[in-house]
């Protein structure tokens, strides 16, 4: 189990660079757009690669953070019951959910976003509209890149929960100790 929890840390540590990186695009972003929202309506110009790159980095964002917002348990969660579940309860919920929803679907994700990605690659696609970015196949490169990441993240967060499936929980603890004294 140690070495299954090696790996787990190993990439918690990975999505947690990778998220602090991105978290500098939101920065770059919010420039992209003010001086958009500058040339826009202060000197009624505008251009449509300025208008890609704020989806470009809006989907980088969104994309390569994905695995470090699924670690700091910040993704959507619908806890109606969840949050009154015991620690093994939640274990057991989020063990099943990713063995069963997570990662099967995100390997069908990333199977179709590969091909997807690879034949934009092929082409060397770019924007169809004139002034557009020239290498759109970059921003497809990152959609199995992401989804990739957040597989990963969702193997590290399934170690972590069988661990602590496996460990006796407190209450067992206590009722072994008193039952043998």
């Amino acid at each position: 189990m140690k070495k299954r929890l090696s790996i787990a840390a190993w990439i918690d540590k990975l999505n947690e660079r990778v998220g602090r990186g991105v978290a500098w695009l939101s920065a770059v972003l919010v420039l992209v757009v003010v001086i958009d929202v500058f040339s826009r309506y202060f000197l009624n110009d505008t251009a449509a690669w300025v208008m890609e790159l704020e989806w470009h980095l809006f989907a980088l964002i969104f994309l390569l953070a994905a695995g470090y917002t699924f670690r700091h348990d910040k993704h959507v969660r619908v806890d109606l019951f969840y949050v009154n579940f015991s620690p093994k309860d939640k274990a057991l919920v989020n063990v099943v959910g990713a063995a069963v929803l997570l990662l099967p679907w995100l390997g069908v994700l990333i199977y179709s976003s590969t091909a997807y990605a690879y034949q934009a690659w092929l082409i060397r696609e770019g924007s169809p509209d004139p002034g557009g970015l020239p290498a759109r196949y970059l921003i497809k490169a990152a959609i199995p890149l992401g989804l990739g990441l957040l597989f990963l993240q969702g193997v590290a967060e399934g170690i972590k929960n069988l661990v602590i499936l496996r460990s006796p929980s407190a209450e067992q603890s206590e009722n072994t100790t008193h039952h043998e004294a």
